[in-house]
């Protein structure tokens, strides 16, 4: 993926600015890069899941996090820096800590908190968890102003009854209530993190504000990691090599390929479109935890699946008219 002249970057095309008044505004339209990109999250970010899910069998979560990121992120920057050259990465200390602020909110506590909770929530589970972002993205749209289109709401409440459902393997007793806790949690951080990257001052470059984030969250996950005592009984050799494998897996595409493309829709995309990923995510995931993981596809995943699925279709089609 080409990084966008930062003067013409690719997004919603809108009327023609010396076009006569009589007639019709073009209703926007979303390019079709931003669905190339969409499409990356969508499929690829429902198969890190199961990544995160691999790699902490045998990995401390907040220290493997934060392996990812700092790996990731200095892999982006040096990407950066050859194909465009070390003035790319340029920006003003106020963009750095905006980027590291989104990086922290987005990777310590949205994705950090998502591997901890993996710990014993199943990657299916958790994954149609995160469908409730949405809900607080437009919770946070209308609080700033913003008045989503009434059939966005639809779609973010079909979202919401489906996650309803899918708490029914905590309250049960199915699964630890804690780690369903934890999900929840995580998707307000990410939440907030996706809604101020949009509204405060980020650098130039998007790949280079991605590096950014990746590095400031993999500081903040390193940071968290020693503070719970990860590191006492680390033993590298006990790590098994399909455990590696996942974290390699979740540092070339989770995010290099799937977090870039992530951090550039939030410049070039309505917000409640980007956030649509969480209602696609979990099919990939949910496919995948049972075919490799053998993961339960019991009557709330399945039903609570099925109603987050119709809910991207309303929000999608709302969205694209935005």
């Amino acid at each position: 993926m080409t990084a966008p002249a930062p003067e013409t970057p690719p997004g919603i095309v809108g009327q023609d600015a010396d076009a006569p008044s009589a007639v019709p505004p073009t209703k926007p339209r979303i390019s079709g890069a931003v669905w190339g990109a969409l499409a990356i999250v969508y499929v690829v970010w429902g198969s890190t899941y199961l990544g995160i899910r691999i790699a902490v069998e045998t990995m401390p979560p907040f220290l493997s996090a934060a392996a990812r990121f700092l790996v990731a992120g200095a892999l982006l920057a040096g990407l950066v820096a050859w194909r465009q050259g070390p003035a790319a990465l340029r920006a003003t200390p106020r963009q750095l800590g905006s980027a590291a602020l989104v990086g922290l909110l987005l990777l310590l506590g949205g994705n950090g908190l998502v591997v901890l909770a993996e710990t014993s929530v199943p990657s299916g589970l958790t994954a149609l968890l995160i469908a409730v972002v949405p809900v607080w993205v437009v919770l946070l749209r209308t609080a700033s102003g913003d008045r989503p289109r009434t059939a966005t709401f639809g779609g973010v409440l079909l979202g919401l009854v489906g996650l309803l459902v899918l708490t029914v393997p905590g309250l049960s007793g199915e699964v630890k209530l804690g780690g369903l806790v934890t999900v929840i949690a995580a998707t307000l951080m990410w939440s907030t993190g996706s809604f101020s990257a949009a509204r405060i001052p980020m650098p130039a470059n998007p790949f280079a504000t991605s590096a950014y984030e990746m590095v400031a969250g993999g500081l903040g996950c390193l940071l968290l990691g020693l503070a719970r005592g990860e590191q006492h009984g680390l033993d590298l050799a006990a790590v098994s090599t399909r455990s590696w494998l996942a974290l390699a897996y979740l540092v070339v595409f989770g995010s290099l390929v799937a977090f870039t493309a992530y951090a550039w829709l939030l410049h070039s995309a309505p917000l409640s479109l980007v956030a649509t990923y969480a209602y696609v995510n979990p099919v990939v995931a949910v496919f995948l935890g049972w075919l490799v993981l053998s993961e339960p596809l019991s009557w709330p995943i399945l039903l609570g699946g099925a109603i987050v699925v119709a809910g991207v279709c309303v929000v999608v089609s709302t969205e694209r008219r935005h």
